[in-house]
C-alpha cells in the first residue's frame, strides 16, 4: 500500500510540476511576477523564496498552482502584473501548462515505444463466425482505413469499435502490396461484452529505427488525446455519466491496479508500465485543460483571444465572476466524483 501511494504521489507531482512550470517558466520568460509556485493544494507543509517567487508544497498532493502578479487588486499597477502583460505574453503563459502536458507525453513515449515498439495494425488471425471471415479478410492483412479514418496502430480499430458500436464500416486493407476494400459491421460478443469486427491484432510488438520511434511516439500522444476527445464528446451527449468519471482516488486505484498487474514481471515492466499511465494522464490533462471553460486554461484563452480580436479588455469584474462561477463548480464536481470513487472502493 505505502508503495502504491508512493506511485501515485510521484505520478500526480511530475505531471502538476511539468504543467504548472509550463505556465511558471514562460511567465517569466514574458516579465510576468511569479508569487507561489506551489505543487498540492491547502496549507503549506513547506516552502522556500527564490528571488520574488515563494516554491511550496502543499498537504493535499492534488493539482498545484501557479500564482501571477496582479492577482490581487492592490497588485493592478504592478509593471509585472499578468493583466499589464502583452497579449501575445499572456497567451503564451497560459498555453505553455497544457502544452507541456503533451511535450511530457511525447518524451515519456520515446522511451515506452523505444524499448517495446509499436502495434501495426497486421492481422494476426481471423475469428471464426465474425464479420472479418464473412469479408474475406486474413490473417497478415494491413488494415489501411476504416470509414477514411487512416489506421496507423492496432489500437486506432479498437478505438473506431469503441466510439462506433455496431456501424457498419469500409474497410480499405492491403495484401501482398494490393489494397482491397470490404464492407465489414462489427458483431456484439457476449464474452467480450463489446463490438467485434472478428480478428485479432498482432501478438507481438514492432521494434523500429529512431525516426520510426519519434513518429510512432507522436502517434501515441495522438491516440491518448483522441481517445479523452471522443470520451468528452460521449460525456456531452449523454452516453457517458459524471459516475463515469474518475479523481484522484480513482485515479490513484488504477495506479495500484497497474502496479499489482506489472510486479510479477519485474521492476522494469512496473517502470514501462507506470510510463504508460503517465502519458495517458498527461494528454488526458492537457485535453482537459485546453476546454473553453472557465477558470481552466482554455478559459482564458478563449477571454484573451476575444481580447485580441476586439482589442479590448473584458471586464475585470465579469470575467472575476465568470471564472468565480467556474471554478465553484469545478470544485463541486471533484467532490463529487471523489466521494463516488471512496463509496464505489468500499462498497
Amino acid at each position: 500500500m505505502i508503495v502504491k501511494l508512493l506511485l501515485f504521489i510521484i505520478i500526480f507531482s511530475v505531471i502538476v510540476i511539468v504543467h504548472e512550470g509550463g505556465h511558471c517558466v514562460i511567465g517569466k520568460m514574458s516579465g510576468i511576477g511569479v508569487k507561489e509556485f506551489s505543487i498540492g493544494l491547502g496549507p503549506t507543509i513547506v516552502g522556500f523564496r527564490k528571488g520574488e517567487t515563494l516554491y511550496s508544497l502543499k498537504l493535499l498532493p492534488f493539482g498545484g498552482i501557479t500564482i501571477f502578479e496582479g492577482d490581487e487588486p492592490d497588485e493592478a499597477d504592478s509593471p509585472k502584473s499578468f493583466r499589464k502583460a502583452s497579449v501575445g505574453a499572456r497567451f503564451a503563459t497560459v498555453l505553455a501548462g497544457p502544452l507541456m502536458n503533451f511535450v511530457l507525453a511525447f518524451l515519456l513515449s520515446l522511451i515506452v515505444i523505444g524499448s517495446v515498439g509499436y502495434d501495426l495494425p497486421v492481422l494476426h488471425s481471423v475469428m471464426e463466425g465474425y464479420p472479418a471471415e464473412e469479408a474475406g479478410l486474413q490473417a497478415g492483412d494491413k488494415i489501411v482505413s476504416i470509414n477514411n479514418k487512416k489506421i496507423v496502430i492496432y489500437r486506432d480499430i479498437t478505438l473506431w469499435t469503441m466510439f462506433n458500436e455496431g456501424k457498419r464500416a469500409d474497410v480499405v486493407f492491403e495484401r501482398d502490396g494490393e489494397l482491397y476494400r470490404a464492407s465489414v459491421t462489427p458483431k456484439f460478443s457476449t464474452e467480450d461484452q463489446r463490438f467485434l469486427f472478428g480478428f485479432r491484432g498482432p501478438d507481438a510488438y514492432t521494434k523500429g529505427n529512431p525516426l520510426q520511434v519519434i513518429r510512432y511516439s507522436a502517434t501515441e500522444v495522438r491516440y491518448w488525446v483522441e481517445v479523452t476527445i471522443k470520451s468528452l464528446a460521449m460525456l456531452f451527449r449523454g452516453q457517458f455519466t459524471v459516475n463515469d468519471l474518475s479523481g484522484p482516488v480513482g485515479v490513484a486505484e488504477v495506479v495500484g491496479d497497474v502496479y499489482d498487474s506489472s510486479k510479477d514481471s519485474g521492476a522494469y515492466y512496473v517502470w514501462l508500465n507506470m510510463l504508460s499511465l503517465v502519458i495517458l494522464l498527461t494528454a488526458d490533462l492537457g485535453v482537459m485543460n485546453l476546454l473553453p471553460f472557465p477558470a481552466l486554461d482554455g478559459g482564458k484563452l478563449v477571454f484573451i483571444i476575444f481580447e485580441a480580436v476586439t482589442r479590448r479588455k473584458p471586464n475585470e469584474k465579469v470575467e472575476g465572476i465568470i471564472n468565480l462561477i467556474g471554478m465553484s463548480f469545478l470544485m463541486i464536481l471533484m467532490i463529487y466524483v471523489m466521494f463516488h470513487d471512496i463509496s464505489r472502493l468500499i462498497h
